[in-house]
């Protein structure tokens, strides 16, 4: 399954710029999986050392915070868009 992954500008140093790139999974851990294999370095970004979502970046398959839905195994179908957005706080 290939997907469309939309890079935020902070973890674009991964990407060498690239604001989206293409990856390959049928869930959200494999397409990690698959980013990490490309541009090393990006999975510590997402996951803490546990291997969970960090608390303060959301993830996006399509339209769906992964956090409501399967978290990793979220299903990610050919075509489908996952979208990294780290949590802006402030006051």
């Amino acid at each position: 399954m290939s997907v469309n992954v939309r890079i935020p500008t902070i973890l674009r140093t991964y990407t060498g710029g690239e604001a989206e790139v293409k990856a390959e999974g049928a869930t959200l851990a494999e397409v990690l999986d698959s980013l990490e294999a490309n541009y090393p370095g990006i999975r510590a970004r997402v996951l803490d050392e546990e291997g969970r979502l960090r608390r303060f970046v959301n993830v996006y398959v399509n339209d769906d915070d992964v956090r409501f839905a399967d978290g990793l195994n979220t299903p990610t179908p050919d075509g489908s868009s996952v979208s990294v957005i780290p949590a802006v706080a402030g006051g």
